[in-house]
């Protein structure tokens, strides 16, 4: 049988950012990084961390909600 009781890691509730919120990169390939949150998703949220020194174009990268914390000011 399945059980529909949850484990104490999936019941922590996630804080998400607000657009236009410097965020910190705490995990993954970006990881201590700083970017503004661009667009807020449902897992997830999109920044732009830099732009390209050539052309001027932002550079930007997906961050799930587990893996980012405020930055700090």
């Amino acid at each position: 049988m399945a059980s529909n009781e949850k484990t104490a890691s999936e019941t922590k509730a996630v804080t998400k950012a607000s657009e236009g919120e410097t965020i910190k990169v705490v995990k993954g390939e970006q990881k201590g990084k700083q970017g503004k949150v661009l667009l807020v998703r449902d897992n997830s949220v999109i920044i732009q961390v830099g732009e390209h020194p050539e052309t001027g174009e932002p550079i930007k990268t997906v961050v799930n909600h587990k893996n980012y914390k405020p930055a700090k000011k």
